[in-house]
């Protein structure tokens, strides 16, 4: 009886896990070093798929813009719809509104190209890569709608490093942008949750079979001493 119970919960955890994460993540490979030092090239990455519209400046998108090229690609958002988004000083510095903002997730680099000034229009986001000496982002598409592409392009939200298995792991959640108010980088959905309740799930059912195996044998080798 409880080797039953045992068995269905594993069973319903197992189950469950596995499709939170088939429904609602996709995996990516990440081509290019756009997004070093955050994503490597041949880096694996799961993003959850997501409305455009729910993007906040701080996360990293998977999104395909046909006046890009119609390209599968994966960029950092700075800036949305309202915004004015510039970059300024000697060192090019990132503003929004005219506020500095820190990035400590960039590239060790130096001057990052032109300056540039866009205002975002409502419904559209302004993408830039991590490795800004080496990202065809918003900078190169200024000429089409100021570099910005429409929220409806986006896929998906990367969450997580899956492979290689050195750098698996949960994307942390950046603040740079939470003192300028309004959409923030989102937190993170279901995917660890969902995966360890797989892992449970597939552990508790493996292990219950197994004693049940064991109890059995044992059993059976009692009653033929016994006999």
């Amino acid at each position: 009886m409880l080797q039953g119970v045992l068995i269905g919960l594993g069973l319903a955890l197992l189950v469950g896990g596995f499709v939170v994460m088939v429904l609602d993540y996709r995996p990516y490979g990440i081509p290019t070093g756009s997004m070093t030092p955050t994503l490597k090239v041949g880096d694996t990455v799961v993003a959850r798929q997501i409305d455009g519209g729910a993007v906040g400046r701080g996360d990293v998108v998977v999104f395909r813009d046909q006046a890009w090229g119609g390209e599968l690609m994966v960029k950092r958002v700075v800036a949305v719809g309202g915004d004015t988004v510039a970059t300024s000083g000697d060192d090019q510095r990132l503003t929004v509104n005219g506020k500095p903002v820190d990035e400590p997730y960039l590239a060790a680099q130096g001057p990052q190209g032109s300056a540039f000034s866009v205002e975002v229009p409502p419904g559209r986001l302004f993408l830039l890569g991590d490795n800004r000496q080496g990202s065809l982002d918003s900078r190169l598409h200024l000429e089409i709608d100021g570099g910005t592409i429409p929220v409806t392009e986006v896929e998906a939200r990367v969450e997580a490093t899956v492979l290689p298995f050195g750098r698996t792991g949960l994307f942390a959640r950046t603040t740079a942008f939470d003192a300028l108010g309004g959409p923030k980088a989102g937190e993170p959905g279901p995917l660890e949750p969902a995966f360890y309740a797989t892992v449970v799930g597939a552990a508790l059912i493996v292990v219950t079979c197994a004693v049940g195996s064991v109890a059995g044998v044992a059993r059976r080798l009692g009653r033929r001493r016994a006999a």
